[in-house]
């Protein structure tokens, strides 16, 4: 059976090289190749004697997913879908800007979390990605636009599903993303989004390294959560706000809070005022989201106006709050969005324009 590359750190193709005769730096070099170079092909892997490329042709696979189907926005954004070795499909979502790339990334294929407002809630929870599969989609992505690439790249844990469902895999997949003797993708450039799971926030918490933290809120009251996000019954609002006044922030670092804004449900000045009392005391910024259309959900966008006076109450209040503009909504590619929709006014082959949106904080 083919040793599977993708996924493996840099000490595993060490220990591989050496379980094949070989020293152990030419381990280091098959690392740098895919991770650094992002070279896929073993022919192509030039810094390897000939004999070692030759051994991984008979005897190795790289493993990427499939790139299924290719969507292009209006905005310069891209929605790949991505097929794994089993058939399953997952979404990434690349959005281009000024001098940076953000890719949002999927850890999971479905989601298990069925927040009432995401299309992703529809699928229901298929699997748990491999690190393989979350470092892929990266990869698949930047190789993609490998001619287009600006400075800066940002990752977003925020596809399909709940990281902290899928901890290990998930902080797996973040440290080969960090490794500067890999891909080089600074930490603080790396976001991880959660709906709340308490064990793994704490979990989290304790990492010697970790991501930034994002709370998926959306919510003013204990009722109103367990509505919107019935997983969320098992873990009450008042402990998660405990949780994140104990988080241990760094000097630089302030906890992002996401608020999709329901139109007539939790976008009014009361909402506003009781999210300014949870946040009090806490280093935090809000991205305020309004709610992006979706196929089968019951929910309305809300009014421009009622978004920009709830962003005022927060700012009046002293806390720091952005609206995230929405980007690739028109090939469902905006947050909430991410279903294996299609979208048949776009053109899969069309290549990316430039970007006019801001992609998420």
């Amino acid at each position: 059976m083919a040793t599977r590359l993708l996924g493996l750190t840099r000490e595993e193709l060490r220990r591989l090289a050496e379980q094949w005769g070989l020293p152990a730096y030419r381990g280091s070099q098959l690392y740098h190749a895919l991770y650094a170079e992002r070279r896929f092909d073993f022919a192509q892997m030039s810094n390897l004697p000939r004999a070692l490329r030759e051994r991984l042709e008979r005897d190795a696979v790289v493993g990427l997913p499939r790139t299924d189907k290719r969507f292009v926005s209006s905005d310069g954004t891209v929605r790949y879908l991505l097929r794994l070795d089993d058939g399953k499909t997952v979404e990434t979502v690349w959005m281009p800007e000024g001098g940076r790339q953000t890719l949002c990334l999927s850890t999971q294929a479905g989601c298990a979390v069925l927040c009432r407002f995401c299309a992703t809630g529809l699928l229901g929870l298929l699997r748990n990605l491999s690190a393989a599969e979350i470092v892929g989609q990266v990869l698949v992505a930047l190789e993609d636009n490998r001619e287009r690439l600006q400075p800066a790249t940002n990752i977003v844990l925020m596809g399909q599903g709940e990281p902290l469902l899928n901890y290990d895999a998930t902080l797996r997949a973040v440290r080969l993303m960090a490794d500067p003797e890999g891909m080089s993708i600074p930490w603080r450039r790396i976001t991880l989004s959660t709906s709340g799971i308490l064990p793994g926030i704490r979990r989290l918490a304790a990492e010697p390294q970790r991501p930034k933290l994002a709370i998926s809120l959306n919510a003013t009251s204990e009722e109103q959560r367990r509505e919107l996000m019935p997983m969320t019954r098992k873990y009450h609002l008042a402990e998660l706000m405990d949780a994140c006044r104990l988080y241990p922030l760094r000097p630089w670092e302030r906890l992002t809070f996401e608020y999709v804004l329901l139109g007539g449900v939790n976008d009014s000045r009361l909402d506003a005022e009781r999210l300014i009392r949870l946040l009090a005391g806490l280093r935090a910024k809000v991205n305020l989201i309004p709610w992006n259309p979706t196929p089968s959900l019951p929910f309305t966008a809300p009014d421009p106006e009622h978004v920009a006076k709830f962003q005022q109450a927060l700012r009046d209040a002293g806390l720091l709050a952005f609206i995230r503009k929405p980007r690739g909504q028109d090939i469902y590619a905006a947050c909430g969005q991410l279903a294996s929709l299609e979208a048949p006014s776009v053109q899969p082959s069309a290549p990316p324009g430039p970007a006019s949106a801001s992609p998420p904080a």
